[in-house]
């Protein structure tokens, strides 16, 4: 199959009348067990990629109009008798229907497609479990965690990984090379015992991303409630005013860029902690703490969620004017100005503070977007590891640098304003900024000739306290017995 002929969808090639045709001549023989979703999506890859495709079905006449017309569908001993390759495309609680076929089955290669319904539902895999119940076969574990959409679509709209285990080396290549035909990428996972994890990998939801929320989440509940006390129940208290109606909106909003921030900063803190561990133990080869390993493979994801809350940190201020709340008390402002009879309210350093703060901030959302961009495998698989490294690391940064910015104009002088100190609670902000602070203070270290040069050292092999010597030959060839030696 020609890979122009791959990126077509063939989601309107399930009739009968399909267009993918009949299979070439001499083309392998492939069976399916099974009608459901994925078995059809099945026959009709298979039959697209030039198999001549046998299913075998319980009620053949019934389920022909499923399948595509080039796929043959009969009975499922027929199936089994013609092909080498059979897909078991049921569900586990099936696999006995299937007793029946022992003697058919016997020396065929049975390629195991199912999933469970729980991770480690059962105390052994499915494929361990069909392989006990036919042992003269031999069962290959594989597709399973391709979707039935994959299929259909084409591997170039969806995962192109196809995992294989199993006992016997020739079964998987024989699997292996179909998987290619198809246009997918097989990655050979070892024995069968390793089945039991790949029936696990498509249950889990997002295991990469646990940790990061429940961090984000932390954060946010910790700023938010940060903020109500200031905002809300502080006025309730001192001055008898209800400012509840703030909380949907503007506490909210006054949370997410706090969020982010600090998020962001924790995308470039674990690098400056291995940095720091490597220049106190000279060298690299010094395994890191767990948590600090596991602080590192994250940073992906923390970073993500660091441009979602500042995404939905824009989107809440351009609904700030739109609130009535916001229209009553530019109405009331308006209203105070004309019975005190002044003429204008502008004052300069606002005005400019102001253009400031927003234009800063628009600027540090762009370079968030193109970080988050530059994250998605189909785009960072398009960029060299140079490419990649300076978007993610020192465009980042930059982000990084701009957010402070935009944070200190938003603050500007409040720190040092004492009705800003609520319960002698300091304003949100400027929590926010000391871990920032301290990620650029140490990258401003670390770029210093001085230290930068033992890092990149460390980074290129050279430990401190062993050295490696290296003898040059002489002129003629043979170690003179004055030899010259070099230190590395």
């Amino acid at each position: 199959m020609s890979g122009g002929d791959m990126a077509k969808p063939l989601l309107g090639h399930r009739s009968t009348e399909g267009d993918c045709g009949a299979a070439p001549p001499g083309g392998r023989t492939v069976g399916v067990l099974g009608s459901g979703d994925f078995a059809r999506s099945l026959a009709v890859r298979l039959v697209c990629s030039g198999f001549k495709v046998l299913v075998g079905s319980r009620n053949p006449k019934r389920k022909a109009s499923l399948f595509p017309a080039a796929a043959e569908v009969t009975f499922q001993a027929e199936a089994v008798k013609k092909a080498d390759v059979i897909f078991v495309a049921i569900f586990r609680e099936h696999y006995s229907t299937l007793c029946d076929l022992a003697d058919v089955l016997v020396g065929k290669i049975l390629v195991d497609v199912s999933n469970n319904t729980e991770i480690n539902h059962h105390k052994e895999s499915n494929a361990e479990y069909l392989a006990s119940l036919f042992p003269a076969c031999t069962v290959v574990k594989g597709f399973n965690v391709v979707s039935a959409w994959t299929l259909q679509s084409g591997a170039r709209d969806g995962n192109k990984q196809v995992l294989i285990c199993s006992n016997n080396q020739e079964a998987k290549r024989t699997v292996a090379e179909i998987a290619q035909a198809m246009g997918f990428t097989p990655v050979d996972m070892g024995c069968m015992s390793s089945a039991r994890e790949i029936e696990n990998i498509p249950l889990r939801l997002l295991p990469a991303w646990k940790i990061p929320t429940f961090l984000a989440l932390g954060l946010f509940i910790c700023f938010f409630t940060y903020n109500l006390i200031r905002q809300v129940i502080h006025p309730y208290i001192r001055e008898q005013k209800n400012k509840l109606y703030k909380i949907p909106i503007e506490v909210v909003n006054t949370t997410l860029p706090c969020v982010s921030y600090v998020m962001l900063s924790l995308v470039y803190l674990p690098g400056v902690l291995a940095a720091c561990s490597q220049l106190y133990y000279g060298t690299k080869y010094r395994r890191f703490p767990d948590w600090l390993d596991q602080w590192l493979q994250h940073r992906k994801q923390i970073g993500l969620l660091s441009f979602f809350c500042a995404a939905l940190h824009a989107v809440y201020s351009l609904c700030l004017p739109m609130r009535r709340s916001h229209r009553y008390l530019l109405i009331e402002t308006a209203v105070k100005q004309a019975v005190e009879k002044k003429m204008t309210i502008w004052v300069e350093e606002e005005v400019w503070r102001m253009e400031i703060y927003i234009s800063v901030g628009i600027i540090a959302l762009g370079l968030l977007s193109l970080l988050a961009i530059t994250s998605l495998p189909s785009i960072a698989n398009s960029l060299n590891w140079r490419e990649f490294s300076f978007v993610q690391s020192s465009l980042g940064f930059v982000a990084l640098v701009i957010s402070t910015l935009h944070t200190l104009t938003y603050g500007w002088s409040r720190a040092f304003d004492e009705n800003q100190y609520k319960f002698y609670l300091p304003p949100t902000y400027t929590l926010t900024l000391l871990v920032p602070c301290t990620v650029i203070i140490a990258k401003v270290i670390f770029s210093l000739p001085c230290i930068h040069h033992r890092l990149l050292r460390i980074r290129r092999g050279w430990e401190k306290g062993r050295y490696v010597k290296f003898v040059l030959p002489s002129a003629t060839g043979e170690f003179s017995s004055g030899e010259t030696s070099s230190n590395v």
